[in-house]
This record gives C-alpha cells, structure tokens and sequence, in this order.
C-alpha cells in the first residue's frame, strides 16, 4: 500500500488546536452548552494519538470540527499545517474521518461508494486506488454487492476504506471497534499500525482503554470540555503510585502484620494481594514483613497500574475538588 504523499517530517504536529471554544445554542427550556472551554491540544506527527474522555466531554464535537462538520464558536484549528479558517480546502483533504455511524448508502455496492467518495475528494480517475482498498478492508469479494446486504462488520471496513480514498496525512478513528467481533478488531488494528508505520498520523477515541494503553504512544485525557492532560502513554501510566505485590502463600490464610500505608487482602483465588505506594514503602519492607509472619512465598508477582486506573482518578469528581 503506497504511504502517504506527505512524509512524517513535514510539520512537526499533524493538527495544533488553540483556544477551541464551542457552545451549542439553547433550545426551549435548554439553555446554551458549551461542550469545549478553551480546548489546547498539539497532536505529533506520525503517533499514534489516544483522544480519550467521559461520555460528553467533547471528544466528538473536537473530531466533528476537525472534519468540518461543525462550525467552532472560537479557537484556532491547524491541520497538517493549514489554518482551517484560511484553507478549508487543503486542511480538510489533509483527514479522513472513520465515523461511529454507519452512514452508508444502502444502494451503492462497496466499490462504487468509494468511487462517489473519491470523486467528493476530487481525486482524479488515474490516481484513484479503489482495488487496493478493498483489498486492504477484505472487501474484494463484496465489491459489487449492495452495500444494504453486508453485515455491521463489513459496513465498519467500507468505512475505514471511505476515509482512505483520498490518501490523507491523517486518519481519524471514532470508537472503531464499538460492537465488531474478535476477528474485525484484529484486521484493523493490523491495518492502522501498517499505516502507521508508513508515515500516517492516526487519532482514535476509543471507550476500550486496553486498546488505547496497547496502540497509542501518546494519549490526551479531556473531560467537561478541557484538556485534563496530554502526555506519553509510559509517562501517563507512571502517574498513579500505586502497584500490587500478588503473593502466592499456599495454603496459609493469615493476613500478615503490614507497614502503614499499604493493605492487604486474599483473592478469591487464594493468593495475597498487597496494594502499596511504591514511592513511599520500598517492595523489600512487604516481603519481610511476610516473612516475620511465616508465611511461606511460593510465587510473587508486582501488578502495575494499567490506563483504566488512570483515567478513573483523572475524570473522577476528585479532581475537581483538587484531590
């Protein structure tokens, strides 16, 4: 598959956003929503970026006014270098966007949905690479098929393949494994990374935070409308001091005397877990501690803190308490 026609190197941030402000009119007795506040956000060049948020913190008002879709109340937008105000045109070629909708026509086969999209591109006829991309989604033996015949599964590929048609720098994923199975998830995930790797800068929101913490090099946590923080995802997941000694002690159920600040509990499959702040009590002080109360230690394990951890503490209504 060809990469894209802009190399990695040709801005150091595939999108910038300064100051981005929406507010949605009031309706009734609705008063106006402001769904972003100020929102600054730079997205690197060739990452793989995690856009990850609460339910209405702003995530798909940002992508909808990446795509332009929807009109921002205030703000700056660049995207691979075009001011989205001063060039619509080349910033918006610059993205494809794969929706969370199936917003399909049912009575296009796949291949001709691609040709419309292409020609809304205006890419010309000898630069259209329509085989190629069915072949990518696995759509090749469906590309003459309406498009009302094919399973939700097949709906999401054509959507991929509809947000390629026109090459773009940067591709945009809204919760793209939202309800497929096993083997769809895994021909995407294959397929962002091959794009990737091939110099595509790639934005994906997702509600499986396992899947942000597997893909994503960097990731930005928004909520109610702000950026809350936008760091590496190594960095972010070395936020949260806090870690698991899981200890397998046999047939012993005794809860050993433990230093302050750290607690202990027994699994459901015997073992004993022991949650700790390792900034604070060294992973040493545990061990002798179970080793002053004689259990014995047949296997000994440290569990990290995984992006869920970290993502619950920074949404939480603690935060905004200043906790």
């Amino acid at each position: 598959m060809p990469a894209p026609e802009a190399t990695t190197h040709s801005v150091p941030n595939a999108i910038e956003i300064n100051g981005l402000t929406k507010t949605y009119a009031g309706s009734g007795n609705n008063p106006p929503k402001q769904a972003l506040k100020g929102l600054d956000l730079a997205i690197p060049t060739g990452s793989i970026f995690g856009l990850l948020g609460p339910n209405g913190a702003g995530k798909s008002t940002t992508i909808n006014i990446l795509a332009g879709l929807v009109r921002k109340s205030a703000g700056r937008v660049t995207i691979w270098g075009f001011d989205q105000d001063v060039n619509p045109r080349q910033s918006r070629a610059a993205i494809g966007v794969m929706p969370q909708e199936l917003n399909i026509d049912p009575f296009l086969s796949p291949r001709a949905s691609l040709e419309v999209q292409a020609g809304l591109y205006g890419v010309p006829k000898s630069e259209r690479w329509t085989d190629e991309l069915l072949d990518l989604v696995g759509l090749t033996e469906q590309a003459e098929s309406y498009s009302r015949h094919l399973s939700g599964g097949m709906k999401r590929r054509l959507l991929l393949a509809k947000a390629l048609v026109h090459r773009p720098q940067i591709l945009v994923l809204d919760e793209p494994t939202a309800g497929v199975d096993i083997q769809l998830r895994d021909m995407l995930w294959r397929n962002v990374r091959r794009l990737n790797e091939q110099g595509m800068t790639i934005i994906l929101t997702t509600h499986y935070l396992e899947e942000a913490e597997e893909m994503c090099d960097r990731i930005a946590i928004i909520d109610r409308g702000e950026l809350i923080l936008s760091e590496e995802t190594q960095s972010l997941l070395g936020r949260t001091d806090s870690k698991t000694l899981v200890v397998d002690t046999g047939d012993a159920r005794t809860l050993p005397a433990l230093p302050e600040g750290s607690r202990a509990e027994r699994r459901a499959d015997g073992r004993l877990a022991i949650s700790y702040a390792p900034s604070r009590l060294p992973t040493d002080g545990l061990i002798d501690a179970i080793r002053a109360a004689n259990l014995p230690i047949r296997d000994i394990a440290v569990e990290a803190p995984d992006l869920e951890d970290v993502f619950l503490r920074m949404t939480s209504g603690d935060r905004a308490k200043g906790a």
